[in-house]
């Protein structure tokens, strides 16, 4: 008989164990026969197999190496291809060679949940669509407003690749250990390439960093290596203003104008 599992700490890992939230989740997902799927995260494959009951192959990306053998153990390479390693260093564009879309889902360590949704926006021109469980919070930030208290670098820049909603909440008993905080499952779907129009999205993302980088102070502190009194007049915008209170097109404007003020010398 396999021993159980022992939740380690330094993965982030927090094992879904509800037949109800698990249920609701692969509804949310809506898997379909010839879907190209990636789980990251398996673990104790709480959605791995109801996810392999409705796909005819799924692939998962899994750190551990304890589940790595438990799911060889169990699941014949046909049905389940293992990718072993970090989620933060996988290349995701090397399971679509042939340009099928590829569907992302996971329940992703809350410990780097924010590295890995940057890391993945690197491919969102190879994704038909993400759907993560996530802390709260962190969804609450993902999909905030501007002028809320929870809208911030995070949220420009993952809308301005992503639509994204809050699907539903998940509570702390759905998982074995339980966290202290509340989860969230968020869906993410790519914008198309035509909608995002920023020129240079490093620059893009310097400028969001900076504006964001202290949050009491206006732009025309947190962004005086980047605009001057008249590049604000150019754009009709309030320097007094905080990062907080702009939409994603207002940043996406800013940086735009920056790329081609310095492009023209």
């Amino acid at each position: 008989m396999t021993e159980p599992h022992q939740a380690r700490k330094r993965f982030g890992q927090n094992f879904l164990s509800d037949p109800n939230i698990i249920r609701k989740i692969i509804e949310a997902i809506r898997p379909q026969t010839g879907d190209r799927m990636v789980e990251i995260g398996p673990g104790l494959g709480a959605m791995t197999e109801p996810l392999m009951a409705r796909l005819d192959h799924l692939h998962v990306c899994e750190i551990d190496r304890d589940l790595i053998a438990r799911l060889k153990e169990k699941h014949p390479p046909e049905q389940l291809s293992i990718h072993e390693g970090d989620a933060l260093r996988f290349d995701f564009a090397s399971l679509v060679p042939d340009g099928a879309p590829l569907r992302v889902v996971g329940n992703l360590p809350y410990n780097i949940s924010t590295p890995i949704l940057f890391h993945l926006a690197e491919f969102a021109d190879k994704v038909k669509d993400m759907t993560f469980m996530l802390q709260k919070e962190v969804v609450m930030r993902m999909v905030a407003e501007p002028g809320t208290e929870e809208y911030g670098r995070l949220s420009v820049m993952l809308q301005y690749r992503f639509q994204m909603a809050r699907v539903f909440d998940v509570p702390p008993g759905a998982f074995r250990p339980a966290p202290k905080v509340m989860s969230s499952i968020v869906r993410m779907v790519p914008r198309p390439v035509a909608e995002c129009t920023a020129t240079d999205p490093v620059l893009l993302g310097r400028i969001v960093t900076a504006a964001f980088g202290q949050r009491r102070k206006t732009l025309r502190n947190t962004l005086k290596d980047y605009l001057s009194e008249a590049d604000y007049q150019a754009l009709a915008l309030d320097p007094g203003l905080r990062g907080e209170k702009l939409g994603v097109e207002t940043f996406v404007a800013m940086a735009n104008h920056v790329a081609a003020r310095d492009a023209r010398g």
